[in-house]
């Protein structure tokens, strides 16, 4: 399946707000874990990531349950900010 735009702007503000410098979109596997022995994130990327996603999107992640889930991968953060009504870039 074809990566969508918007895992694209998920995966292109992982990269900017944390500064993983050398890693590209690509280097980000949709299904990896975002925390822990995926793409090894810590509560403090957690807190800028949050940041992010209100500031890029406008959604508000409105407590730790729903952001555990939102953040399990850039597959379930698509898929909660799909259930918010962010829309694909055209």
């Amino acid at each position: 399946m074809a990566e969508s735009s918007l895992h694209r702007r998920v995966k292109e503000l992982i990269i900017n707000r944390l500064q993983l410098e050398g890693m590209t979109p690509e280097d980000i596997d949709d299904a990896a874990p975002l925390f822990g022995d995926g793409l090894g994130l810590d509560s403090i990327d957690a807190l800028e990531l949050v940041i992010g996603i209100e500031k890029e999107f406008g959604v508000r992640i409105q407590d730790e349950e729903v952001g555990t889930k939102a953040f399990a991968s850039v597959n379930a953060l698509v898929e909660f900010l799909r259930s918010k009504g962010v829309q694909e870039a055209a």
